[in-house]
């Protein structure tokens, strides 16, 4: 990266070697460091000296310490030159924190890539790709060899299974998928997974990935949590054992999370698995990045410069020129604008293979039902939908998916319908449990005595029900089966195949054995009337995950959704997920909305973000909207702009961003491509 903004680095000159430094090394004795700090303004590299006893230590990619404006910063090295720029005077480097390479070129170059198409600095994309240092593992014994088939040798032990296409022969194009991994090409494709697979979505990973190591290259596969990252390291255990691969998880604990990153940037494996920052992986020759389930929100920083493991692994696929798949029971409009672009192909299974796989799915909004039956009204369950499970539980477990968690997480007056707050912060009231008062979710204060501000009501009545207490009103409807509660709180990742019925808030829904025989997703007219551009896509998604856990209808397995007919209703009755992706994107593009056009977030204080706003240079193709009042004293700006045009506008963004800085205007928040700003 060249310096941007010389002039903005007061107080620090760079010009000739300072009287009294060290004996420089003998070859390449210039150091160019990566600073590890957030000041936008700062963000470019620096010329160090090399003295001659940290030669041999000062290797690009490992971690030192530098003097800088009067400070002592640490910083990564990131290229070794014989000659620094001319007139420069160079400080020397500060020590070698360690020997060990843990920024390699092509990450590095994919933090850049990141950085600019983020409108961010490299050393905050650096802090999500390397993790923190843990010295005890770097004096740990590297491996001798790899463990993974192929794996850092570029052969197979099984190459006459190199290209069975194992579960992608389902799937139209899925063969030849396969075939071109082995064969060493890079194909790149979008895949709508079929249900009830053997082994699962984790098995069609798998496979890919075992196609990719038989060509000699390594793979990287993201996923949204631990959940799915557990589902996953077991398929690839039984494929190719336990340490074949990297496992790269911030909630495995920052040691062992240290020494997988270790393993993969020295080369030991050549598979690396894990959630967001696993896409900056340091696999030597990758040949395949993998991306499970790309529109879950977990797969977006919630740090600056707030990056998409999706747009990562994008940009690296086309860095590296590499092979891409993007996975998932259902289909964003952004990996259903790769295949419309053809930047993709699709990997769908023919109808009459769905058919087969598929359970039965069958949408209900009876409530007239529920009040002329108090036992289903408790319930909160359509006629069909009782039906459904009580038929079920005499053959196996029953999952009921409901939007909140808790037992009644908000309530309302009886009288006026306003929703009940907490006198003392403001915050909803809701019930704990069966037997206690009123109590707020903020501050935890209790209410027992609550009367309505607006007209004086003593009465309170739910405005949502949580999976606790849904599940209390189906022990009382299911008396024969036994209740199951998962939710974040209590999570679960199995259960048996025996009658039971297993109450689930979206995304902790449990696996169970042979298949759910019903699957009763609650609560749908209440989650899709939630605010927001990607409600109805997201919706989908969390419907779709549950009811591929479902039996296949040939044996029993049955979906009922309880929320009016709409267009994911539709899509999901169909199981057809890539139709409604592709209107919900053609809807976007007439209302020139993300993502058929890229977007732009600036906000703050309101007179720094109008100003931040008034000094931009940006192209006239640019859509400005706002500002628009947040909260008292805060204002924010949107930003549309076309593809074609989002390196432009970032680059503006980052120069905006850097002479605020250098000026100690108020901080402005900069979000390109916000997941759920809009």
């Amino acid at each position: 990266m060249e310096p941007r903004q010389p002039s903005l680095l007061q107080g620090f000159d760079v010009a000739k070697p300072l009287p009294g430094s060290p004996i420089p090394a003998a070859e390449l004795p210039i150091a160019r460091v990566l600073l590890e700090t957030p000041v936008p303004h700062l963000d470019r590299y620096y010329d160090y000296l090399v003295p001659a006893d940290l030669a041999a230590d000062a290797r690009v990619g490992a971690r030192v310490k530098v003097r800088f404006g009067g400070q002592e910063l640490a910083g990564f090295i990131v290229d070794r030159r014989a000659e620094a720029e001319a007139g420069v005077r160079l400080q020397p480097l500060g020590k070698v924190v360690s020997p060990e390479v843990v920024l390699l070129p092509e990450v590095l170059r994919l933090c850049e890539a990141v950085a600019a198409r983020y409108a961010g600095t490299v050393s905050d994309v650096v802090r999500s790709a390397v993790p923190p240092r843990m010295a005890r593992m770097e004096q740990e014994p590297r491996a001798e060899a790899p463990d993974a088939p192929g794996a850092g040798s570029g052969q197979s032990d099984a190459p006459e299974q190199s290209a069975d296409p194992g579960p992608f022969a389902e799937y139209d194009g899925g063969a030849a998928f396969i075939a071109s991994l082995a064969a060493g090409g890079s194909p790149r494709a979008v895949a709508s997974v079929l249900p009830n697979q053997p082994g699962g979505w984790p098995a069609l990973l798998t496979a890919a990935v075992r196609a990719c190591i038989a060509s000699g290259r390594g793979a990287v596969v993201v996923v949204p949590d631990a959940r799915d990252l557990h589902r996953l390291t077991d398929a690839l255990d039984a494929e190719f054992g336990g340490g074949a691969y990297a496992r790269l998880s911030a909630e495995d604990g920052a040691t062992p999370r240290y020494r997988n990153f270790l393993r993969a940037s020295r080369g030991e494996v050549s598979i690396a698995v894990g959630t967001r920052s696993a896409a900056f992986a340091p696999v030597r020759d990758a040949g395949l990045l993998v991306l499970w389930e790309d529109h879950d929100s977990s797969h977006a920083e919630p740090r600056a410069p707030y990056h998409h493991a999706r747009d990562t692994l994008l940009l690296r696929a086309e860095q590296l020129g590499c092979a891409f798949l993007a996975a998932g029971h259902g289909r964003s409009a952004e990996a259903q604008r790769l295949v419309l672009t053809r930047w993709a192909t699709e990997l769908a299974a023919p109808r009459a293979v769905l058919r087969h796989a598929a359970p039965r799915v069958v949408a209900s909004s009876d409530s007239h039902e529920q009040e002329r039956d108090p036992l289903l009204h408790a319930a909160r369950l359509p006629r069909v939908a009782w039906k459904a499970a009580a038929d079920a539980l005499a053959s196996g477990p029953v999952l009921v998916q409901v939007a909140r968690t808790g037992f009644v997480p908000a309530l309302r007056c009886e009288t006026c319908r306003e929703s009940a707050r907490c006198t003392a912060c403001s915050g909803p009231l809701g019930f704990r449990d069966a037997r206690s008062a009123p109590s707020c979710r903020w501050c935890g204060e209790q209410a027992p005595a609550w009367i309505c501000p607006e007209c004086g009501g003593r009465k309170l009545r739910a405005s949502t029900i949580g999976a606790d207490r849904t599940a209390e009103e189906l022990g009382r409807a299911f008396p024969q089966a036994p209740v199951i509660s998962a939710t974040g709180a209590q999570p679960r990742e199995r259960v048996g195949s025996s009658p039971a019925v297993v109450v689930a808030t979206p995304g902790a829904e449990p696996v169970a054995d042979g298949g759910y025989a019903a699957v009763l997703l609650l609560d749908g007219d209440r989650m899709l009337a939630r605010d927001g551009l990607r409600t109805a896509e997201d919706v989908l998604h969390r419907w779709m995950a549950a009811a591929a856990l479902a039996r296949p209808a040939s044996a029993g397995g049955t979906v009922v959704v309880a929320a009016s007919t709409s267009d994911p209703v539709r899509a999901l009755v169909r199981w057809d997920p890539a139709a409604f992706a592709e209107r919900e994107l053609a809807e976007r593009r007439e209302l020139g909305l993300p993502p058929a056009v890229r977007s732009a977030v600036v906000s703050g204080p309101a007179a720094a973000a109008d100003r931040f706003v008034g000094g931009l240079e940006l192209p006239e193709s640019v859509r400005l909207t706002g500002p628009v009042i947040e909260a008292e004293g805060e204002h924010r700006w949107l930003a549309f702009f076309p593809y074609a045009e989002g390196a432009a506008v970032a680059a503006e963004l980052r120069r905006r961003k850097a002479t605020s800085s250098a000026q100690r205007d108020p901080v402005v928040n900069v979000r390109m491509d916000p997941e759920g700003l809009l």
